[in-house]
């Protein structure tokens, strides 16, 4: 018999500490989720200028072992994966036979014949069933590992100091996308230097039983004086996902499902550099993506742009991007940007009104045609 009963969302193993904290929370991809706790401004703010602490244990983590892992990674994948050194992370797409795009990701190599693939909550049950699909005929195990961790994330530029109070680990030598195993406020985290934010920070992927103890000792290192703070408390903030998206928005990073969809290729979406045709032997799309490369080539795709706003109107994914009276594109994700103090947007346009600086651009929000400037991508770079 079936049922019409809701499916209940899956809870992290933070869910009563978010609610503890007064969290709204919502539906995301199945998963209860923390939007804000108080201000997304606010939280935005604190992660542009101190820390914030992020929840992300909704993702979707899937390890490949076996001694033809990376073989099988480089046939499922568009990226080079057998390339990618030990304690290194690439990001990644997997993509359709026809080139469409099934999802971004994060693969770190862990050791030799190990891997972990991230996969988007959203999508995490596609790619899981695309790889176990593919991995036929290689020596190697897909395993499911979603409900082995939680994430957290800490991120902003105070955050190497609140994790070096808590950890022996080598931070300073950790690079940009790469993860060391490591202990975390005594418990065993892998520490990877990746985020998706535009700033500095740190993911944090254990075991659903620290996750607490983890978030609380964080939250005490983030709220101490130290030196390097200047004397003053450093001031983290827990953190939702609404701000996440803005933050993201501000660093012109992609999300799936707005920027990323199975309709767009990698070079449809400006991302043609993630396929790595020089690679040995075939994978998934490989010859819908020659073709795609070579569309691309000799007639450009819509280009992903930037709009900021000339007023004080939000455009919203889907709404028309116009010029001269006609549709040149429409808007994939778009909101204020608290850095910038006004709405922005990214969006796809037709090439000939893509340059930054572009005149008689503007977007159509309800009937109105609001004038918005067109800028390169991002619209925020930190200083390093």
């Amino acid at each position: 018999m079936s049922s019409n009963a809701p499916v209940e969302p899956r809870r992290t193993a933070l869910d009563s500490l978010h609610r503890s904290l007064g969290a709204t929370m919502t539906d995301f991809a199945g998963w209860d989720m923390p939007l804000r706790y108080g201000s997304e401004r606010d939280e935005h703010l604190a992660v542009r200028t101190r820390a914030g602490l992020f929840d992300l244990s909704h993702m979707g983590e899937i390890t490949v072992t076996g001694p033809q892992a990376a073989a099988l990674l480089d046939f499922a994948l568009v990226g080079n994966i057998g390339g990618v050194k030990t304690g290194r992370a690439r990001y990644t797409m997997i993509c359709r036979e026809d080139g469409g795009i099934l999802d971004d990701l994060i693969v770190y190599r862990l050791a030799d014949t190990e891997y972990m693939v991230v996969a988007n909550a959203s999508n995490a049950q596609v790619v899981l069933d695309a790889l176990v699909e593919r991995a036929g005929g290689f020596d190697a195990e897909v395993r499911d590992d979603r409900d082995a961790y939680a994430l957290l994330a800490v991120q902003g530029p105070e955050s190497p100091g609140i994790l070096k109070s808590l950890t022996d680990a080598d931070l300073d030598g950790l690079k940009y996308y790469a993860g060391l195993p490591g202990t975390v406020a005594g418990v065993p985290a892998l520490i990877a230097r990746t985020g998706y934010t535009g700033e500095d920070g740190f993911e944090l992927f254990v075991a659903p039983a620290d996750a607490e103890k983890l978030w609380q000792a964080l939250t005490e290192a983030g709220g101490t004086s130290r030196p390097e703070a200047g004397g003053a408390p450093v001031g983290l903030a827990p953190c939702g996902l609404s701000c996440r998206d803005t933050l993201r928005l501000e660093a012109g990073m992609p999300l799936y499902g707005h920027e990323l969809s199975t309709s767009l290729t990698p070079f449809d979406a400006g991302l043609g550099r993630v396929v790595k045709f020089e690679k040995e032997g075939d994978f998934v799309g490989r010859e819908a993506l020659t073709e795609a490369a070579a569309r691309a080539e000799s007639s450009p795709p819509r280009v992903l742009v930037g709009l900021v706003a000339e007023g004080r109107r939000v455009p919203r994914a889907g709404y028309p991007v116009v010029a001269g009276g006609e549709v040149v594109g429409e808007v994939t994700s778009g909101a204020p940007s608290p850095t910038l103090g006004k709405p922005i947007a990214m969006a796809y346009v037709d090439a000939a009104h893509s340059a930054p600086g572009t005149a008689g651009v503007a977007v159509d929000i309800r009937g109105s045609h609001e004038p918005y400037e067109v800028v390169a991508l991002p619209f925020y770079k930190r200083q390093k």
